[in-house]
């Protein structure tokens, strides 16, 4: 490799890398026993991974089709939609939770008839939580659904129509089993997003303990007082982001 290539690279690597084991390396390992066991600590856990599975559930729910929708389905403004949809991708988080508060808070747009006829309130609840974590996560499932959608053959849909299924029929028994695996890795990619949103969050959802807090509020707050707590629930985050490479280390790992 050229000198002129290696060095920049290397350093890209450390640059990566030196925060990940500068965090490994100060992490207070005699008590993080202690530090963990704290009931605010499994309450913001518990919170962060019921929330991050609901929001994931709500992903797959809509998310699959709108992925269907994209890749099979040709209307004027295709492009327009896939652009909006991949939005939240670059829009900053806390953008993303002004935007959610002007449509589902109070006042918003859609929220003020939520709660005029159903009595709902979203913002700085749990609810909320998980609306707000949908919202960012969201576009992983679908990217990730399209892509195998637009690799998967379509003939084998051609022939299930061929054969007398309706086209529901042969979504549900012979595409979904074929895109079973980008379904399963744009699920975990998204709960991931969702475990670790913090901007949308915070902004549409606050930061309650017990209610809203899940684990990257827990870290912002126990920084401010308790650097050691927040070192030990920072290495819990990274815990589960190796281990969601991991578990997907044959999508992204291996070339060929």
């Amino acid at each position: 490799m050229p000198l002129p290539l290696l060095v920049p690279a290397l350093i890209g690597l450390a640059f990566l890398i030196v925060p990940l084991l500068a965090l490994l390396v100060r992490t207070p390992w005699s008590s993080l026993p202690e530090l963990l066991t704290g009931a605010e600590v499994w309450q913001a856990l518990r919170l962060s991974l019921l929330c991050a599975t609901a929001a994931t559930a709500v992903s797959l729910v809509i998310g699959v089709p709108l992925a269907w929708l994209l890749a099979r389905v040709e209307f004027p403004g295709r492009g327009l939609v896939r652009a909006l949809v991949t939005l939240p991708l670059v829009l900053p988080p806390v953008v993303g939770g002004v935007a959610l508060l002007m449509a589902l808070g109070r006042n918003g747009i859609v929220g003020k008839w939520l709660d005029d006829w159903f009595g709902l309130t979203l913002p700085f609840t749990t609810a909320g939580v998980v609306i707000a974590e949908a919202f960012v996560a969201l576009p992983f499932l679908v990217i990730s659904v399209e892509g195998t959608l637009r690799a998967a053959d379509p003939r084998y849909e051609e022939a299930a129509a061929t054969l007398g299924a309706s086209r529901f029929t042969a979504f549900r028994r012979v595409t979904l089993p074929l895109i079973a695996p980008g379904i399963a890795a744009g699920a975990v990619l998204a709960w991931a997003r969702a475990l670790g949103e913090f901007g949308a969050t915070i902004t549409f959802a606050g930061n309650f303990p017990g209610r809203t807090q899940t684990m990257p509020l827990a870290v912002y707050l126990a920084l401010q007082s308790d650097p050691e707590a927040a070192t030990a629930l920072s290495l819990v985050l990274l815990a589960v982001s190796v281990a969601v490479l991991a578990g997907l280390r044959d999508r992204w790992m291996t070339a060929g």
